[in-house]
């Protein structure tokens, strides 16, 4: 690969393709131990940050947390 007068690469197809590279789709370059790194944007959240701080204590359903447990087993019929 060449850089051209404008700074620019073009990343050949078959890895385009491996790393799903589309068209208009944003890259990171972070300068690396030896080179750089180019990896794809994601605007998408961490798993964990999309559900964090859905769950409650339990008030929802008239019980204190500390029941919970047995909330669970008396409705699941044990």
């Amino acid at each position: 690969m060449r850089i051209s007068e404008r700074g620019q690469i073009t990343i050949p197809k078959r890895l385009r393709d491996q790393f799903g590279l589309d068209c208009d789709v944003e890259v990171e370059i972070t300068p690396a131990e030896g080179g750089l790194l180019i990896r794809k944007r994601t605007s998408a959240e961490h798993p964990v940050d999309r559900v964090a701080g859905i769950l409650n204590d339990g008030d929802d359903l008239g019980i204190p947390l500390e029941d919970v447990d047995a909330y669970i087993e008396e409705i699941r019929g044990r």
